[in-house]
């Protein structure tokens, strides 16, 4: 026999659970796609190329508070910027099937959600760098912001060269990171800096190809939409992959590196120039996607080898 009260009691759990669970299943849903918004998967990749940026500058190290400001400033523009891209590119977002399930174009968040949000996590990024850091690095981060949003993002539907200018910002972390620990952009800041923008042009080719018909269904005028048999998105492949071969090897001539680097950067580069010439040889789904996923572990590899091997110089 229950205990008196157990049937009233029963009733009203049997009454708020229904209320409850679901409107915590939705906060949390809504709380994830806030952190979708971000792009943390790629935006780790910034947080990696800023970090050396900072100890190839700095190899006797930084000051931990220097360094936790310098890095969450640079995480909540990176993540403000990606915000505001998907609100813009939400009609496109919503037209491939690899980004239409995205929060906005999937109908989980409003335009307006992420609009302000962008703005709020920018802004805030903007004021933690200046303040906190140094003004030059919050000048770097605001351009890669600028150039990002609202330069790439609306060229992308009207032009192949996008890819190209996309590289500028996505080739800027590492110069946030030198100029957090510095105050200055030298040689240095410059030679990461090329390293970065070519390493991004056959990544972004490979994707290109393999996404293809997406992008041609958005009507996103990349090279493999404009030239469907794909040649000179692999000779343009190859031709970047073989002009970042040299540049990865300058830190080496201005001092940032040693012999140990110059081995492992000069295997790397032959590996990527071997899988784009593949690839511009043979268009496929196979050789996009092995110069895809080579790009990916490529340029961590070379960052944490230059950045140990400038420590142990």
């Amino acid at each position: 026999m229950d205990p008196p009260g157990s049937i009233g009691m029963k009733s009203s759990a049997a009454l708020v659970t229904p209320v409850t669970a679901p409107a915590d299943a939705r906060r949390s849903q809504r709380t994830a796609d806030f952190v979708t918004l971000t792009k943390p998967r790629l935006n780790f990749l910034v947080l990696i190329t800023t970090l050396g940026g900072m100890y190839l500058a700095a190899p006797e190290g930084v000051a931990l508070p220097l360094l936790v400001h310098a890095l969450v400033g640079t995480a909540l523009v990176a993540g403000g910027a990606a915000a505001l891209n998907q609100v813009w590119e939400r009609d496109t977002d919503g037209l491939m099937r690899r980004t239409r399930r995205r929060p906005i174009p999937g109908g989980r968040l409003r335009p307006a959600d992420g609009a302000w949000f962008g703005t709020l996590l920018s802004a805030t990024g903007l004021i933690e760098l200046t303040w906190k850091v140094n003004p030059l690095a919050s000048a770097v981060a605001a351009a890669t912001l600028v150039s990002y949003v609202f330069v790439y993002t609306p060229l992308k539907t009207r032009t192949s060269l996008s890819t190209l200018i996309g590289a500028i910002p996505g080739a800027l972390p590492p110069v946030i990171g030198w100029a957090a620990a510095t105050g200055t952009i030298s040689t240095g800041a410059i030679v990461l800096f090329g390293i970065v923008f070519l390493w991004q042009m056959p990544h972004f080719l490979a994707i290109a190809w393999l996404y293809r018909d997406d992008y041609r269904q958005a009507r996103i005028p990349l090279l493999p939409v404009l030239e469907p048999d794909g040649r000179r998105t692999g000779r343009q492949a190859l031709l970047y992959a073989a002009a970042l071969w040299p540049v990865s090897l300058l830190p080496a001539a201005i001092g940032l590196a040693d012999m140990p680097y110059i081995v492992l950067a000069a295997l790397l580069g032959g590996g990527l120039i071997a899988l784009s010439a593949m690839f511009a040889r043979a268009r496929t789904t196979l050789t996009a996607r092995r110069l895809f996923l080579y790009s990916i572990i490529y340029l961590p590899l070379l960052w944490i080898a230059l950045v140990l091997d400038r420590i142990w110089i």
